[in-house]
C-alpha cells in the first residue's frame, strides 16, 4: 500500500499509525486476504500473514516537485506491476479524484520519467 499522509503539525509518529493501520486490517480481514502460496519459511515460522511487508518506508515530502513525483508514482504503480492496461482502470485509486479536480488527463499513463525510472 502506498499513501501520502498529512500529520498534525509537530508530528511524525508513522510507526504507531501504521502499526494501528495493519493490526486493523489483519485483525479483521487477514485470513481473508492471506494467500498461503506465497508465504516464506520465515512467515510460516513467525506465522506471518502475506499481506503485509514486516517493514514500512517514510519519506517527507520536501516540496510541490516531490509531492507531484509521488503522486505520479503511486497512480502509476497498478499499471507497472500488470494489475491494469491502463491507469485509470485501478478503481482504488485517488487517481480518479485527481482527474475530476483536472490534475490530470483521464487518458495519463505516466509522466516520462516516472515511466523510464519504474520501468527499468
Amino acid at each position: 500500500m502506498h499513501c501520502i499522509w498529512t500529520l498534525p503539525e509537530n508530528d511524525s509518529d508513522y510507526s504507531t499509525r501504521w502499526s494501528a493501520i495493519k493490526r486493523f486490517v489483519s485483525t479483521n480481514y487477514g485470513r481473508a486476504l492471506h494467500d498461503p502460496r506465497l508465504s516464506t519459511q520465515s512467515q510460516q515460522k513467525k506465522r506471518e500473514l502475506t499481506i503485509w511487508q514486516r517493514r514500512f518506508w517514510e519519506h517527507q515530502i520536501r516540496d510541490e516537485t516531490d509531492f507531484e513525483r509521488h503522486m505520479d508514482y503511486i497512480h502509476f504503480n497498478p499499471l507497472k506491476h500488470g494489475y491494469v492496461p491502463r491507469v485509470s482502470d485501478w478503481t482504488y485509486s485517488t487517481f480518479h479524484r485527481y482527474v475530476a479536480e483536472g490534475v490530470y488527463p483521464p487518458d495519463w499513463v505516466g509522466a516520462p520519467d516516472i515511466r523510464e525510472m519504474l520501468i527499468e
